[in-house]
């Protein structure tokens, strides 16, 4: 454990995965595990959870694997940290037949927190208590399913006005807008769900789709400040405007915005200024445009080696001027927009040893942000941390003096990492999702 301080605080590495060794020699010896940085692990040694290190964590299958998936605001409050929490999360399959996939609702719920560790006093009486009480305890899943005909490529939900509408992303080269509505009204009512499965179910059709794109994409994002306006990017480079229109449709504009030379792989809206986006590129470049400008002029802004490689995610900070990016070379990049021009991060970390499949910044916290990689991690930054220089924490673990002083919780565990979120109205909860599955946590450390 490192000690870290900042902003009046004291945080710690959580690394959560212990090796411990089976060796005959130093049984039951556990030792934190640097993933990246240390030895491989020996045969016989294996990782395990430090359960300390969460305040909250669940996972949870549904069958087929999700590369992408969002968070579903809703109507329980903001600033939710009484246990147990409940939420909901629109996601999309990658099954192995094309006409196996499904677009899903979950409903998490009765996720309590991670359980204490028993006392020294602890007696017999007590344990069956808990065995009783460990029934109570279990998590429950709530799934409503409609068929979607291709693998998913990204969901991206937004509310217009009252109505949750989720746009898809698919490898058969179309993005689509399907209603929440009742998928939200079924999983939270199990008669509404039994007529649903019955009567409704294969009948799900979007309430709008597009197929101008010619090709399968990755990049999406609705505006945050204007409801029903969407960006879709494909792997031709090529994005394109969506206006909402009369009747629940939409106007899609079908001249592209026109800069990158590769596929766009991501696209996030400004927070704070109606017609400006970013975008990011297997070009190696990030762009930052203004859709008042026709289409062939509207690239404003140009970094074109943001990364060594591929550039596959950025996240624009709602709080600061900051937009975060990920590349294959596994670097995490923060960029001031007022300094951008330059071409320059404002800082660069390095912990990821495999292309960073994820980013994003803390919804309430201005300076934390999450990023998962395809090296199976899961990691939290704080821009304000420094280490502790009375914590002589380098002393006692040196391997511990090599991590980015603004590090705070490696997170292991999890197989072939796609997708993380933070929960916007349940402060310091992610989500995740991998090959393994969905993960829902939260650390010591946020």
């Amino acid at each position: 454990m490192a000690a870290r301080k900042g902003r009046r605080r004291t945080c710690e590495t959580g690394e959560p995965m212990e090796a411990e060794s089976g060796d005959a020699g130093s049984q039951g010896q556990a030792q934190v595990y640097l993933p990246g940085r240390g030895p491989p692990l020996r045969e016989g040694e294996e990782l395990v959870m430090d359960e300390e290190a969460y305040v909250l964590y669940h996972r949870a299958q549904t069958g087929a694997p999700c590369l992408s998936f969002d968070i579903v605001r809703d109507h329980l409050g903001d600033n939710r940290t009484e246990l147990p929490l409940t939420l909901y999360l629109c996601a999309g399959t990658q099954a192995e037949s094309a006409q196996s996939n499904r677009l899903m609702m979950l409903r998490m719920h009765n996720l309590l927190g991670t359980k204490p560790p028993p006392s020294e006093g602890s007696d017999e009486e007590e344990e069956e208590e808990d065995e009783e009480d460990e029934e109570e305890r279990k998590p429950q899943l709530e799934l409503a399913m409609v068929p979607h005909y291709g693998g998913i490529n990204r969901v991206r939900v937004s509310w217009l006005g009252e109505e949750p509408v989720a746009a898809v992303w698919s490898e058969k080269g179309q993005v689509e807008v399907f209603a929440l509505r009742r998928l939200l009204q079924v999983v939270d009512d199990p008669q509404a769900m039994a007529t649903f499965l019955r009567d409704e179910q294969a009948r799900v059709k979007p309430i709008f789709a597009f197929a101008g794109h010619m090709g399968e994409g990755f990049a999406l994002d609705w505006s945050s400040r204007v409801p029903g306006r969407l960006l879709t990017g494909d792997c031709q480079k090529n994005i394109h405007l969506w206006t909402p229109a009369d009747g629940g449709s939409w106007h899609v504009d079908q001249r592209p915005f026109v800069g990158h030379t590769r596929s766009v792989e991501d696209l996030q809206w400004s927070p704070t200024e109606d017609t400006v986006f970013a975008s990011c590129s297997a070009d190696a470049s990030i762009r930052i445009w203004d859709i008042r400008a026709a289409p062939s002029k509207a690239c404003m802004l140009t970094t074109a080696s943001a990364h060594d490689g591929d550039v596959n995610v950025i996240s624009w900070s709602r709080r600061e001027p900051f937009l975060l990016s990920g590349g294959d070379d596994g670097a995490l990049k923060v960029w001031d927009l007022r300094q951008f021009k330059n071409g320059s991060p404002v800082a660069t970390f390095k912990q990821h040893v495999a292309p960073v499949t994820s980013v994003e910044w803390h919804p309430q916290d201005s300076g934390v942000f999450a990023a998962s990689g395809a090296d199976n991690q899961i990691t939290q930054w704080d821009l304000a941390v420094e280490r502790d220089p009375e914590a002589g924490d380098t002393e006692t673990d040196p391997g511990l003096a090599d991590l980015p002083q603004q590090l705070l919780f490696v997170h292991q565990g999890e197989t072939d990492l796609k997708e993380l979120h933070w929960h916007p109205q349940c402060p310091g909860v992610l989500v995740s999702t991998a090959l393994s599955g969905f993960t829902v946590f939260r650390t010591i450390s946020v």
